[in-house]
Order: structure tokens, then C-alpha cells, then sequence
């Protein structure tokens, strides 16, 4: 049976952890959101992540063989990182407590970690530590979770949307079994939805929901079965306040105050869209690309995914014609690392404006697949000997650097020798254009090259 797998809401006052006997499903109670009422019990019940669900697999030896181990969970909202802290306390009868990286210091984690020492010591029972959004933590207030974890005081279970190899310290990746959690399917958040419905700790048959409206609830929920659940929440209570028994999409549009857009996310409209996107920005029509922006926000569209198509764009369409603008894609997609929707909506129109008005070349483009034309072609070459490594004894005796000319020694900073094999000697891959500041480089790199190649 697949049920939700989700992420659970904060701790509740700053600074303090919540904790419990069990997993977080124990005592929920009726007027509890939807989303927290179905929450998986088991890894059975999980939606989605097969690869951490799989017999053997390392997230079940722990469950179900009970082996002390320390995880690391990294993946975007609503795919279950909270839930899986949660199955782990339950199903091994393990102490639950949570902290979040938002409001907790390190007085906080070190008084959890602490009552989780004297509780092992006290009655024998372990503690699952979950730690939301660690990525927040300081150097300082992750290292404050090593002791409990090398001496397994606590099973640590970190969660982060974020890069783990940039944001959390190298002692405590090393000590963590890293697991990546991918975004759910429409399929996955539909087998959510549809259980959801009929399940008595959910609606239990209360209302229905037609062929349309679910389609677009799930297309709104881009993959965060917890978002889902809060909109068919929604949209089941707008339809019971009008004493209707069906969803249809009129409610759930209203419910949710979306209105339906024709994307289909896995679908043709999904690549048909992307591909108008990007022409449009290429094409310089700043309003078009707005239009598509547009389909894909409404739609639920990753706005990652945009953000990486916005920085492919730069350096494909618009390169050295407008220097600045794989630098304006670049920051976008930190932004909406760091703000999240809907907010960086507005990032996201700024690259695709600037992108679209900015002058286009695609010499980059041509540049390199010209060059790596002749690499496949087996137009290789020798190395020149004046540019090979002369940094270890013998280098001279075999001639190694012995004629190499420091190009800061030379006029203007450039000297006139051979860099390139013979083989591809007389290639001229850059291409500029005299479109934007590219035509200022078009002009420096052909008086470069004639006193590079002695011309």
C-alpha cells in the first residue's frame, strides 16, 4: 500500500525540540492536517524511493534489523525525510526527538543529545535525533552533534534540500550513511491522493474527486506529496461547505486559487513548453518567454529546472556577446536554492528578461563542438615540449620546458610560440561575433592571435 511520504511541520517554538515516545503518527489526532494523518507507519507504506526501499537495501537493515547507523537524507520537500525519521523510531521502538536547524543552537542539540545519553544509560532505550534542515547549522552546531554520534548515543537522521557535500562538514558526511530521496512521481502522488481518499484516517469515502480535478491537484503538487494532500484537503473541504459530494475542477480551482493550465509535466506539453521557453529567450521575444515562464510556474514546474535550462542559455545563446549573463543566470539559480517559490518567480522573470534582451552569439557553442569534433576525429597531437610539466628532475634533459617563454616577460603580455599540437595548429575554433562586447573581443583576440601564431 503506498501512502503519503512527507515532511512533517517545525518544531513549534523556537529553540525547542519536540520529542516523543514513538514516531510521529503515535497520537495524531482527527483535526490534524491531512497530510500529518497519513503518514506512512512502515516502509511498506512509503510512496516512491524504491531504491531505499528495496530488500537489502541499507534504510531497511536499519528498520528491520534494528543496526545502529547515522543517516544523512538529502532531496527536495515532500519526499519524506521527516516520515522516514519517524517509520525508523517506530518500528524499532526507538526515543523520537526532533530539532530544527531553524530555531535550535547548539545549547539545544547538546541538550538533546544529552538526555538521550542519560536515557540510554538509564533505561537502555535509543534515541532517534531528527535534525531538520541541517544545511541551517553553523560549523559550530554541527560539530556539536559528533560526540553523539561516534559514540551512538543517538541515531542521527539529518535531513537537507540542499547539497550535502557543500553544507554539511566533512567529519559528519563521513559518519552518516548518505541516502538521496527523488521528488515523487505524478504517478506517486496520485497513489497518495487516491489513498487518501478512501482511508479512514484520511477522508474515508467523505467525498470523491473527478478524473479532472485530480489530474490538476496532482500536476499543482510538482511532485511534494505533502503540498498534494494540502490541496485535496482543500479542495474536499470547498466542496463539503457547498454540500457536494464530487470534487470537480471548478472547486478544486477555487480551492486552491490556481486555474488549470494545460502542461502536462512528464507529457508532450512538458517538452513543448520548455522548448517554446528556450526559442523564445534565444529568439530575444522577452514577452513570449514570459508566457511560457508563466505556463511553467502555474504548472508546478521544478524552478530548478528552469533555473538550469536559464544557465545553459547563457553560455549556448547569449556567451561572450553579453559577459554578464551567465553570471545573472548563475545567481538566479542560487535564488531559488535559497528563497524557494513562489518568491523566486520574480528571479526567474529578471534572468529570463535579461537573457532575452541581451545580444546573442552562439560563437561559444560553435567554438567548442568544433573542437571537439577534432579530438573524436583522433586529431590529437603531441604536446609541444616547451609547454610540457617541467616541475621534476630530468625535466631539462629530456627538454621538457627548456624554450618555454613566460608571456608576462613579453610585450603586452603575450608571447609569440606554439601552443597548440601540430595536428590542429592552424584551427581557429573562436569564431566572435560583432554582436554586444563581443565585438570589442572579436577585435582584441584577432590582434592576439596574428602575435601568438607570428602573423
Amino acid at each position: 500500500m503506498d501512502e503519503g511520504l512527507f515532511d512533517a511541520p517545525g518544531p513549534g517554538p523556537a529553540g525547542r525540540a519536540r520529542t516523543g515516545g514513538g514516531s510521529l503518527t503515535a497520537n495524531t489526532h482527527a483535526s490534524a492536517p491531512l497530510a500529518v494523518r497519513m503518514r506512512p507507519r512502515t516502509l511498506d507504506e512509503l510512496a516512491g524511493q524504491e531504491q531505499l526501499r528495496s530488500p537489502g537495501s541499507p534504510l531497511r537493515r536499519l528498520v528491520e534489523g534494528d543496526q545502529p547507523m547515522s543517516l544523512l537524507l538529502w532531496g527536495p520537500p515532500g519526499t519524506g525525510k521527516t516520515t522516514i525519521a519517524s517509520i525508523v523510531s517506530g518500528q524499532t521502538d526507538r526515543r523520537f526527538v526532533e530539532v530544527s536547524a531553524v530555531s535550535a543552537g547548539v545549547k539545544e542539540v547538546r541538550a538533546a543529545i544529552d538526555a538521550a545519553r542519560a536515557e540510554l544509560v538509564g533505561s537502555g532505550r535509543e534515541t532517534v535525533l531528527f535534525v531538520d534542515e541541517v544545511h541551517r547549522f553553523s560549523k559550530a552546531q554541527q560539530d556539536a552533534l559528533l560526540p553523539g554520534v561516534e559514540n551512538r548515543w543517538v541515531t542521527l537522521i539529518a535531513a537537507t534540500t540542499e547539497n550535502p557535500f557543500f553544507s554539511v562538514i566533512s567529519p559528519l558526511l563521513s559518519r552518516s550513511l548518505l541516502l538521496r530521496l527523488e521528488s515523487l512521481s505524478d504517478d506517486d502522488v496520485r497513489a497518495v491522493l487516491d489513498q487518501a481518499l478512501v482511508d479512514e484516517r484520511g477522508l474515508g469515502g467523505a467525498v470523491t474527486v473527478d478524473e479532472e480535478a485530480l489530474e490538476h491537484l496532482v500536476r499543482l503538487a510538482g511532485g511534494d506529496a505533502r503540498r498534494g494532500l494540502t490541496y485535496l484537503e482543500a479542495a474536499a473541504g470547498a466542496a463539503t461547505a457547498q454540500g457536494l459530494d464530487v470534487v470537480d475542477l471548478a472547486t478544486a480551482e477555487t480551492a486552491v486559487d490556481r486555474a488549470a493550465v494545460r502542461y502536462d509535466r512528464q507529457g508532450d506539453q512538458h517538452y513543448d513548453v520548455v522548448s517554446a521557453f528556450i526559442k523564445s529567450v534565444r529568439g530575444s521575444d522577452a514577452d513570449a518567454a514570459l508566457h511560457y515562464l508563466a505556463r511553467m510556474i502555474e504548472a508546478g514546474e521544478d524552478p530548478r529546472f528552469i533555473a538550469r535550462r536559464l544557465m545553459i542559455l547563457a553560455s549556448e545563446d547569449v556567451g561572450l556577446a553579453d559577459p554578464t549573463a551567465l553570471t545573472t543566470a548563475v545567481a538566479a539559480a542560487q535564488t531559488v536554492q535559497l528563497i524557494g517559490m513562489p518568491e523566486a518567480q520574480l528571479t526567474l522573470a529578471h534572468a529570463t528578461i535579461a537573457l532575452a534582451v541581451a545580444p546573442k552569439s552562439n560563437a561559444v557553442t560553435t567554438a567548442i563542438g568544433a573542437a571537439l569534433t577534432d579530438v573524436r576525429a583522433g586529431r590529437i597531437g603531441q604536446v609541444p615540449p616547451h609547454l610540457r610539466d617541467a616541475h621534476y628532475a630530468g625535466a631539462k634533459k629530456v627538454g621538457h620546458g627548456t624554450s618555454y617563454t613566460y608571456s608576462h616577460d613579453e610585450p603586452f603580455g603575450i608571447a609569440e610560440q606554439q601552443y597548440a599540437p601540430d595536428v590542429v595548429l592552424d584551427r581557429e575554433y573562436y569564431q566572435p561575433t560583432t554582436l554586444g562586447a563581443e565585438a570589442a573581443i572579436k577585435e582584441r583576440w584577432e590582434r592576439v592571435r596574428r602575435i601568438i601564431r607570428g602573423g
